[in-house]
Parts: C-alpha cells; structure tokens; sequence
C-alpha cells in the first residue's frame, strides 16, 4: 500500500522520502488541493538485490547443526 503525506512533508524530506521508494519499491503518493500524485520507481529490484553475502555464515536449518557427528574430526586432548 503507497504511503501517503502531504506536499509539505516532501518538502522537508524530498531526499529521504526518495530513497526510501527507491530502495523499498513502496509507491509514495503526495495530496495537494484533494488530487494525488505518485512517485513510483521505474525499474524497481527486488530489495534482497541490496543484501551484502557474509561467508562463513549458515545456509540452513540450524537445527541441522546439532545431530551431526563430529567424532571423524574431534580429537581429544591429550
């Protein structure tokens, strides 16, 4: 659903509001004199274009983690 505000409240924010539709891809819609314009972006992607990758993290169930058996690659201390 487009949020809505008022031509004032653009004003303020004109940089903020921008950004957010561009990275949400949430239409923003503006009320003047009871018509109401829209910012849309053109050529939105998907929001999980902008995820970074973190190696080394769990691609998973974590649940998976805990019936694995270690015993081949633990060697106790001796």
């Amino acid at each position: 659903m487009p949020k809505e505000i008022t031509p004032t409240a653009l004003r303020k924010n004109l940089y903020r509001f921008l950004d957010e539709v561009l990275n949400s891809g949430t239409p923003l819609d503006i009320t003047r004199k009871g018509r109401r314009l829209r910012i849309v972006p053109l050529n939105h992607t998907s929001s999980l274009h902008n995820l970074e990758p973190h190696p080394g993290t769990i691609n998973g169930d974590p649940e998976d983690l805990v019936h694995i058996d270690w015993s081949g690659s633990w060697k106790p201390e001796i």
